[in-house]
């Protein structure tokens, strides 16, 4: 895998955010921070990301309205949910709306590489 995927993560907690670049580093992919919904749309018309991890629960523009602009924007646009609430009528809203995956926090390794896998292959990066 030559070029590195660009993620963005969209988390209002500074921890989460901190934590899951990590992990994604290590996973080999670039990282774009936000911090809610409204940042998330704005850093994804600025760095066009690959794929967007996004929390579902935020202050200002939250998860569900992001992925609806985010949508918007770009239909194929692979996004994975992260929830620490995860109430499913949340769950089935957001999989109707196309994401690719639900992520319940705290998140393991294994999910975020499938997440990444996933979204590797979504943009035709999985040779």
């Amino acid at each position: 895998m030559e070029e590195k995927l660009t993620i963005l993560i969209c988390d209002d907690s500074k921890l989460l955010r901190k934590k899951l670049k990590t992990d994604l580093e290590q996973l080999g992919c670039e990282v774009v921070q936000a911090e809610n919904g409204k940042d998330a749309i704005m850093k994804q018309l600025q760095y066009k990301p690959d794929g967007v991890f996004l929390d579902v629960v935020m202050p200002e523009v939250g998860g569900i309205e992001a992925l609806r602009v985010l949508k918007e924007i770009n239909p194929d646009l692979p996004i994975v949910m992260l929830s620490s609430v995860g109430t499913p009528d949340k769950l089935m809203e957001t999989l109707k709306m196309g994401v690719l995956d639900f992520i319940q926090k705290p998140y393991t390794i294994d999910q975020l590489k499938k997440a990444v896998d996933s979204i590797g292959k979504k943009v035709g990066r999985d040779e």
